[in-house]
Order: structure tokens, then sequence, then C-alpha cells
């Protein structure tokens, strides 16, 4: 098994890189969202790998860590998803955005994945959902990074701000809008559903 690949990025072609280490160039196919964070050609690059054995081939899909790898792993264990479809899905969302998507049950957001219906997503979620621990994905998901040191955690389990998440996609926003809106707050364990609510419909 390859478990990562070290070395030096020599090519970029659409859905793939090209990594030489130790004299050999793996062609490692990677999601877009991967494409978009690489070194330039000719710097060095850490890949994690899945190496993937089919009746029609061997083929090598990389990522940037361990736990976007794991992301990719998961979903293969859906019923109907294959590694294509699986790279699919996390080119069009990053694997924090579709942990979030999980959680907060936003098929919709699965589903533009080329290939990937409105079943497939239902699935993806149901399979998933207990995998994923909606506590850690309300901390950590979005486009802002981590939170900072300021801002307070989420209750275990999310608690009132997944009500809050909840509340927001009734109002008409994207289960990943509100997830992202929520996650910016500094909360803390004596707030409400309520006070999460309105302080999250201020960065919407």
């Amino acid at each position: 098994m390859i478990s990562f690949v070290h070395g030096i990025l020599c090519d970029l072609e659409e859905g793939s890189i090209v990594v030489e280490a130790g004299g050999v160039g793996y062609g490692i196919y990677v999601p877009a969202t991967v494409l978009q964070q690489l070194p330039s050609i000719g710097e060095e690059v850490k890949i994690y790998t899945y190496f993937s054995v089919r009746e029609d081939g061997q083929s090598l899909y990389g990522f940037l860590n361990k736990e976007d790898r794991e992301m990719f792993r998961q979903l293969l264990s859906v019923n109907g998803i294959g590694p294509k479809g699986a790279l699919g899905i996390l080119s069009v969302l990053r694997p924090d955005d579709l942990r979030m998507a999980i959680i907060t049950g936003d098929a919709k957001s699965i589903s533009r994945a080329p290939g990937i219906g409105a079943k497939t997503a239902q699935r993806v979620i149901l399979d998933l959902k207990d995998k994923i621990d909606a506590g850690a994905v309300l901390r950590h998901a979005g486009e802002e990074g981590p939170l900072p040191e300021s801002g307070g955690p989420f209750p275990a389990g999310g608690g009132p701000a997944e009500e809050a998440v909840e509340a927001l996609a009734s109002l008409g926003y994207s289960r990943l809008e509100a997830g992202r809106a929520v996650r910016r707050l500094a909360i803390t364990e004596d707030m409400t559903a309520e006070q999460i609510l309105r302080l999250a419909l201020r960065n919407l």
C-alpha cells in the first residue's frame, strides 16, 4: 500500500498531478479543491494517497492531509459511490464543507457533484451522518479556517448551535451557509439557540 508520496510537483493536468519521488513520476488523481491549494510546479509537496485496485486497473488518489483521505474512504463505503463519484463530490465540496453538508442534511449541495443525484446524496447523508463528529465540524468547518482563540467552543454534540443552524435553514438559507454563519460566532455554553440565531443572522 502507498500511504503517501513526498517529492517534487512536476505536472498539473485536469483532475490529476504528477509527483516525482525517488526517480519515479507518480500520476495521482486529485479533487479540484486540492489543485487549488498546491504549490507551484517544481516545489516540494506531500500527498496522502489512497491506492485503488479494480478490474480495469490500478489508480492513486491524493489528498493534502489524512483527514481528507479518510473522508474519501468514507464516501467509498456508501453503496453506489466509487472512486470517480467520491472524487467528484470532493471536487465541488471541500471535505470540511462536505462534513457540514452531511450533518445538516444538505443533500442539495452534495448533489451538485457530477453524476450524483438527489437519491445518492441522501444515501451519503444517511450512511455517514453517524460517523461524523457534529460538534467538531461546527467548530472547524467553513472558509475562514479555525475559530479565533477568543471564540468560545461549541457545546459537545452541537446543542443550541445545531438548533440555530436548523432555524436558519427553515428561514431559507442553505444549511452550508447557516453552518458557516453559526461557526463564526464566539459561542458560550450558557447561550440559547435564540441568542445564537440572532447573532448568526448578522453574518448572513
